[in-house]
């Protein structure tokens, strides 16, 4: 999925949020991501099978609540590592009675926010 680093325009889609928090193994790996990690080191710390990672990973990533970080290494090999990009999850109700849903997201360094740019245009190609 290609996120606007800058931020989502419409923010994050209410469907996609609640699946992916009312699924228990998106909830194991949330838990598990006090720092970046690998999908390999996420699936030997939660022990739930590297292909199940991979796609709550997916999951996670279209609720926007997981951020990925691609280290680039000189032998041509790239690392993606997940990180958790949200402080809270809101769901509100609007005067219309439809839900809302907000996300509050960590300050991110000018530093970070090049990276994340930098990770949508590899994705792109």
């Amino acid at each position: 999925m290609v996120r606007d680093p800058a931020g989502l325009e419409n923010g994050p889609d209410l469907e996609a949020v609640l699946d992916a928090l009312d699924d228990p193994d998106c909830r194991v790996i949330v838990r598990h991501l006090e720092e970046p990690m690998t999908a390999s080191e996420l699936s030997d710390a939660t022990g739930v099978p590297l292909s199940t990672v991979y796609r709550k990973l997916d999951l996670l990533s279209e609720a926007s609540l997981l951020r990925e970080l691609t280290e680039v290494r000189s032998d041509g090999h790239h690392t993606t590592r997940y990180e958790v990009d949200f402080e809270e999850v809101s769901l509100s109700l609007t005067e219309d009675h439809r839900f809302d849903v907000a996300v509050a997201r960590p300050t991110h360094s000018a530093e970070e926010r090049l990276a994340d740019m930098w990770s949508e245009v590899r994705k792109e190609t």
